[in-house]
């Protein structure tokens, strides 16, 4: 039976390759974004690999566009649940310059968008034979390497996004269900830029192996594309 991965963010970038890869490499692939008609990438994926990709129109700030795919995917077992959508926020996030409905824009999708994900599809991880949950977070979000200060939206909401997938390990050990966050590292996407060194292949690879070899024993951790520990 093919093992399933459940993606948010597949428009494009980091979440598309994600797609991408799990589809070559044989997997069931559930991909997700707003609107998914405007990213023919997605739709050349889907075309290309048929049943095996199944595309899903999802707002993941929105909690009601959450249940209702939940519902309509109810008796599918999910073994990896990816929470890849993310967005910035405002190009100046500066001190002085922060807006609290702009910073509530970027919480929704960050922060609460990746808890409502994991306990809405929990049912479907606990059907599943690999158990995991796994979040796409940022350097940016380490209390303890930030030496920088500023890019108050953004930090804060993969600090808190962290904290949420660290209690997440903590409440579902039980379950046996693994959740860690990972840092893609600076990628050439829309929000990495064109200087960025790495390539959204690259990136997506090293985190894909670094979910291939967890374990309970890894549940709760920040890791990099290389599979080392990151300071909170």
């Amino acid at each position: 039976m093919k093992q399933t991965v459940l993606i948010t963010g597949c428009s494009r970038g980091i979440g598309l390759e994600f797609a991408r890869q799990y589809a070559e490499t044989g997997w069931h692939v559930l991909a997700t974004c707003r609107h998914p008609q405007e990213s023919v990438a997605l739709m050349d994926l889907r075309e290309r690999h048929g049943a095996d990709v199944q595309v899903h129109a999802l707002d993941v700030s929105n909690a009601e566009d959450i249940r209702g795919l939940a519902q309509s995917l109810a008796e599918q077992p999910v073994d990896i649940l990816l929470n890849n959508a993310g967005v910035y926020g405002p190009e100046e996030q500066g001190l002085g310059s922060v807006e609290p409905e702009a910073w509530i824009g970027v919480l929704k999708v960050n922060t609460i968008a990746p808890l409502l994900m994991a306990q809405t599809f929990l049912p479907n991880v606990e059907r599943s034979a690999r158990r995991i949950i796994a979040t796409v977070t940022s350097l940016m979000g380490s209390i303890g390497d930030n030496g920088s200060g500023g890019y108050y939206l953004y930090r804060s909401s993969k600090a808190a996004v962290n904290m949420v997938a660290r209690s997440l390990a903590v409440d579902l050990k039980g379950k046996r269900i693994i959740s860690v966050v990972l840092h893609p590292g600076w990628v050439r996407t829309g929000m990495g830029g064109p200087q960025a060194p790495a390539s959204v292949e690259e990136s997506v690879s090293g985190m894909r192996r670094v979910l291939d070899g967890l374990t309970m024993k890894e549940s709760g951790g920040f890791f990099d594309v290389d599979g080392e520990r990151l300071p909170w």
